[in-house]
């Protein structure tokens, strides 16, 4: 290895990275674990917990995450102010609406160290809800990650070949190709 190279390579360890992570049909649990690595700086071989070395993050399409199941109707994220009847409760749904990076936000929030650095961490988290970022954030970015899990492709999306190819259980066919007609067929059609 070049000298040059280790340089390099220690310069890229000290240094803050700009990471880019796409959450389109993600899920933010998923998501917010890839996150809270970098923000902690767990990736880095110099990584201490009293130590502040963690890079940014930047979160895009956060508009189109992916929950599995029904949990945009069932999960409920709640608040208290203090002062009393203060006590809201929202589902997931509801507060992907009122606010697109906020499911995002609260779950890499959850993950973090629950310490004084919680706080420094987040401010170098950045989420957009769409593709659209400042010049600035795109002029830093260094690198971008690969997502959690592989988006699943529309039948639309598949060449013919891979239809034709795909293994088949049992062969397709019409009530007109008489794939149904058997004996009890006969007595049906006969009444009628």
């Amino acid at each position: 290895m070049s000298s040059f190279s280790r340089s390099a390579q220690q310069w890229a360890t000290f240094a803050r990275s700009w990471f880019l992570i796409d959450a389109r049909m993600q899920p933010p649990g998923k998501i917010a674990s890839v996150c809270s690595v970098r923000l902690q700086g767990k990736h880095k071989p110099i990584y201490h917990p009293l130590s502040d070395i963690g890079d940014h993050v930047v979160v895009m399409n956060t508009r189109h995450i992916a929950f599995s199941g029904n949990k945009w109707e069932q999960k409920v994220y709640s608040s208290h102010t203090g002062y009393p009847g203060s006590f809201k409760q929202l589902t997931a749904a509801q507060m992907h609406k009122k606010d697109p990076t906020a499911i995002i936000k609260l779950a890499v929030y959850g993950m973090l160290p629950k310490n004084l650095t919680r706080r420094t961490m987040m401010q170098r988290l950045h989420l957009f809800p769409d593709d659209v970022l400042p010049d600035d954030i795109l002029r830093n970015l260094t690198e971008e990650l690969p997502q959690p899990r592989e988006i699943p492709r529309k039948l639309s999306e598949y060449t013919q070949e891979e239809r034709d190819a795909f293994p088949m259980l049992w062969t397709p066919c019409t009530f007109l190709d008489g794939c149904f007609a058997g004996p009890h067929t006969a007595d049906i059609q006969s009444d009628l």
